[in-house]
């Protein structure tokens, strides 16, 4: 074993961990075959992750520190929504909101073309709980304020031209937002037990390389008999009323969360009722893909794999991420943080390769804001697979500086 490098404990037993077609919840046995080695690391120094077989985890951020040894930005507290964008010479860019109420924002983190982080910055410096967001198809990151009054922020993960707020997407508690590649279309989330679904069609949708998102309409979703239209807000400001209040007949969700677009269709999920939601934008039908009640709590972040499956994180209790094949598909653990249950799991996004995950532990295994961790999960995602033999690695804190 190298030097400082992390450790590695085998599960010994194993059996299937979650079945949607019984509903049986089956935990998994744990056993350390490694001699002096501890099953329960120190949540000051160490982090224990679990993941499949064949697949690497390593820590790339920590909040409160350094990243790189070229950079002084210091990696925000509580890390949220997150995305990668292609930096063209075979490197990339993660970009990770900073959700606190005094001052949120935005950082990013750059890699070379052999995963090194080579810089941090920050390419946002104000915003209030900067919750999630979404990345769009020519190339900028919106990040979401989850406040009354919230807006989205337009930002450039190069750090080539400033912020800008973009009201005209709507002021309200948002989640998440995404892109459809083909109309320009952008969805937004909204994180409250009744939130709406909301969709933004710029008025020069297909002009030029960018739209302009300050001109434009927004729009709000009506559910009726498994079809999905669209209504006109009137007050995008909200100083009328709030948003969801202003169409009377307008579908409330129970706290829209993730959402995602994969070949044409629409996917989020709802974190008071368990649920993911999938939109046909081809034929504007809807439905509820899959009541993960008992199952998961409080389902949080979405994102697909390159291959075209799902993967769905969790807030709280026994922080994990899981991959969906499919709509009849049993899911498959692909990551669990069992000593962080006062965290949530945010910021989904795969490298432009599709080798490598990103996500974060908001608050760490003290549920602290300034302790939280963000990682990387390397490995050939094309694989995931029902009965997959799970490894436990024990992280050490202070690995980050071995990759700058």
């Amino acid at each position: 074993m190298k030097p400082n490098s992390p450790t590695r404990i085998e599960l010994v037993s194993r059996r299937n961990f979650l079945r949607l077609g019984t509903g049986a919840f089956v935990t998994v046995g744990l056993a350390c075959n490694m001699p002096g080695c501890t099953m329960l690391p120190d949540p000051e120094t160490e982090t224990r992750i679990r993941v499949p077989e064949g697949f690497e985890p390593r820590i790339v951020a920590r909040s409160g520190h350094r990243t790189c040894d070229g950079s002084d930005y210091i990696w925000h507290p509580s890390p949220d929504g997150g995305a990668c964008f292609d930096a063209g010479d075979g490197g990339w860019v993660y970009v990770s909101n900073r959700e606190t109420l005094s001052a949120g924002g935005v950082g990013a983190l750059r890699f070379d073309a052999n995963g090194t982080i080579i810089d941090s910055y920050e390419i946002l410096g104000e915003g209030r709980m900067n919750c999630s967001g979404g990345p769009t198809p020519w190339g900028s990151w919106l990040s979401c304020e989850e406040v009354s009054g919230g807006r989205v922020w337009e930002c450039d993960p190069f750090n080539r031209w400033p912020a800008v707020a973009r009201e005209r997407l709507g002021l309200f508690e948002h989640e998440a937002a995404c892109v459809d590649p083909l109309s320009r279309q952008i969805y937004l989330t909204e994180d409250r037990r009744s939130g709406r679904l909301y969709r933004f069609t710029p008025d020069d949708a297909m002009a030029g390389p960018a739209p302009d998102l300050d001109a434009g309409i927004l729009e709000v979703a009506i559910v009726s008999g498994g079809t999905v239209s669209w209504a006109e807000i009137p007050d995008p400001s909200g100083l009328s009323m709030p948003l969801r209040h202003q169409v009377e007949n307008s579908t409330g969700f129970a706290g829209g969360e993730g959402i995602d677009i994969f070949d044409r269709y629409l996917r989020f999920t709802t974190k008071y009722d368990n649920r993911i939601w999938e939109i046909n934008l081809a034929d504007d039908s809807i439905r509820v893909l899959h009541r993960l009640e008992g199952l998961m709590h409080d389902v949080d972040d979405l994102t697909h794999t390159p291959t075209g499956g799902y993967l769905v994180a969790e807030d709280g209790s026994q922080m994990r991420i899981l991959y969906f094949a499919g709509e009849a598909a049993a899911p498959v653990l692909l990551a669990q943080l069992p000593e962080h249950r006062e965290s949530e799991i945010t910021g989904l996004a795969f490298d432009p390769g599709g080798t490598r995950l990103y996500f974060s532990s908001q608050r760490g295994s003290t549920g602290g804001d300034q302790h939280g961790l963000s990682f990387e999960v390397r490995g050939d995602f094309s694989s995931l697979g029902p009965g997959m033999a799970m490894q436990e690695w024990i992280l050490d804190h202070d690995q980050i500086g071995r990759y700058c």
